[in-house]
């Protein structure tokens, strides 16, 4: 069954909720990113944690709910690596500025790489499409 299109004001709903999120997301980041950068006391920056973290969960989501073939695109697999390098916060706490940096890093690639990169399958080993996104 084909899926139907859009329309302009479910569109600019979709876009302006995902938009929002990744500006919380950001926000987030921001804050924990320096608490953790600047060794400011943890109370101090935790619900900055708390909203990356929740934030990054539910984009992560609409991602796989939107297109499971996110998950096999670079893009989603570079995600699963930024994942897997914030639970080696916990054994290796000494590392987290240093883990926090890689995951900026990997951020930049995620968001701003060109879309043959993002797109690439790491199963097919080509690039893949997916559904139309809505950007945000």
């Amino acid at each position: 069954m084909a899926r139907k299109e859009l329309s302009e004001k479910q569109f600019m709903v979709q876009r302006l909720s995902k938009t929002a999120l990744r500006a919380l997301h950001i926000l987030g980041v921001t804050g924990a990113g320096g608490g953790i950068l600047l060794q400011v006391p943890q109370d101090q920056w935790l619900v900055y944690w708390i909203m990356a973290m929740s934030t990054g969960a539910a984009m992560m989501a609409w991602e796989i709910v939107r297109d499971w073939r996110w998950l096999i695109q670079l893009k989603g697999v570079l995600t699963l690596v930024k994942l897997g390098l914030l639970v080696l916060f916990i054994p290796l706490a000494h590392y987290k500025p240093e883990l926090l940096i890689s995951i900026v890093l990997l951020s930049v690639v995620v968001s701003h790489g060109p879309s043959g990169l993002r797109h690439y399958s790491v199963v097919h080993r080509r690039r893949i499409g997916g559904k139309k996104e809505v950007k945000g």
